[in-house]
């Protein structure tokens, strides 16, 4: 992707192009106006200072962002970034998203999110501590287990959530777990939520591999974003048998076209060396030719299977032609543009879209939360049991949708969230109720 594309793709609206997908989908749904109408503007939004203290004395104060999208199904729910390019279109564009990703998965909640414009890798520990702690002081009014509850997303980790899970607690003299998921297991965390994301993800691939009938050995994968997400999808698949040709992080990535030894790759990456360095590493390789490559060129590589796992808009209308995965599937949050969309499905290639493929991590949080509430913990192998019924079955539903209304499976699914989310709001009364003056049924 060219500087200039960049810079013109984050110059966009991106809370625009969000509802654009709504939009898209409205026209295969038989839902009120209104209903549109109250998911076109966030509920709440929140923009706050957050002052750190400085390991050096210095004071720097930094821009944070809480929005409350929509609520209609139960409290909004919405992970918390740490990252220089966070800004306020983004933060209202991935809570309407996880509006819809609630909603298309069938848990009780709406959408919210959160950040902070701000490098953690430039911080020392400790300033990461004060940073995550000043936050949760600013937004602690605007959050709460039955009203809206943060969750880790890019660049924020168990230990911070659980660092503002007890700030929260000292600000309510109350403890109360429920407020934050995605925490360590010994503060209330649950099992099988390390892995969620990549696991929901990687059953969405084993559904569509059970329809479409694939041979998992002779299916190439390749995964931009080699964080937490793509990890574990990566090493589900390649435990399943699936070839990871190529895996990439934010300095570059690597190329093996006979197969990357997953876990060795992992236990490299995780000590501390770059993916372009695992090209030394014979462990990572298995010894066979591998060269480094740069993030774009992996979005292009001959695979059939596709994994955006890092950012948004990898995939523009620039690179979209060039794509020859048959199957993308999208872990990070709107990695594909509009008009990217429109090539994809005119060549045939099966996108499972953001609010489907990475809803596994906002289900566990679910799974999380309750278990909070009821003060009871699961075991792992119940979480997993629970999570794979919920993606296999809207994988499903979603795929099925798309062919009976003969649209791509972005759209598809988008229905699929606002035929739950209009009856949700429509449920409350809509014009034809209040003009008809009736202290009963609508007609």
């Amino acid at each position: 992707m060219t500087t200039d594309t960049t810079v013109a793709i984050k110059q966009r609206d991106l809370y625009a192009e969000a509802l654009s997908r709504l939009e898209d989908a409205r026209r295969h749904c038989n839902i009120h106006p209104e209903v549109f109408e109250r998911l076109r503007r966030p509920k709440a939004i929140l923009m706050v200072s957050v002052p750190v203290r400085m390991d050096d004395g210095t004071l720097q104060v930094f821009e944070g962002y809480r929005v409350r999208h929509d609520d209609s199904r139960g409290p909004s729910k919405g992970g918390i970034r740490f990252h220089p390019q966070v800004d306020l279109s983004e933060v209202k564009a991935l809570a309407l998203w996880m509006t819809c990703k609630c909603a298309v998965v069938g848990i009780p909640y709406g959408g919210a999110k959160g950040g902070i414009s701000v490098d953690p890798k430039k911080l020392s520990p400790m300033e990461l501590e004060r940073l995550s702690r000043s936050y949760v002081q600013q937004i602690a009014d605007f959050i709460g287990p039955d009203v809206d509850i943060p969750a880790p997303d890019v660049y924020t980790t168990p230990r911070i959530m659980a660092w503002m899970a007890d700030e929260y607690a000292k600000i309510t003299r109350a403890k109360s777990p429920a407020v934050i998921t995605g925490k360590p297991i010994a503060a209330g965390g649950s099992l099988g939520r390390d892995d969620a994301t990549g696991r929901g993800a990687y059953y969405c691939v084993k559904e569509l591999e059970r329809i479409r009938g694939w041979t998992p050995g002779k299916t190439k994968v390749a995964v931009q974003g080699f964080g937490n997400a793509g990890q574990h999808f990566a090493a589900l698949l390649a435990a399943d048998g699936y070839s990871v040709v190529a895996i990439s992080d934010s300095v570059g990535g690597l190329h093996c076209p006979t197969g990357i030894d997953v876990k060795a790759a992992i236990a490299a990456k995780n000590g501390g060396h770059t993916v372009p360095h695992l090209a030394r590493d014979a462990a990572v390789t298995r010894g066979s030719p591998c060269k480094t490559i740069t993030n774009a060129e992996l979005l292009t590589l001959d695979v059939d299977i596709l994994a955006p796992a890092a950012l948004e808009n990898q995939i523009t209308i620039d690179n979209a032609a060039q794509v020859k995965a048959k199957v993308v599937v999208e872990l990070a949050n709107g990695p594909t543009t509009s008009s990217a969309d429109k090539i994809l499905h005119q060549r045939g290639v099966v996108v499972i879209p953001d609010i489907l493929a990475n809803a596994g991590g906002v289900t566990v949080s679910y799974f999380e939360w309750v278990q909070n509430r009821i003060g009871m913990a699961w075991e792992v192998e119940e979480v997993h049991n629970k999570l794979r019924t919920v993606m296999a079955r809207e994988m499903t539903a979603v795929l099925q949708r798309a062919q009976r209304i003969g649209t791509d499976t972005r759209t598809a699914a988008y229905a699929h969230a606002l035929d739950r989310l209009g009856e949700a709001i429509e449920a409350q009364g809509t014009a034809a109720f209040f003009a008809s003056g009736a202290n009963g049924d609508e007609a």
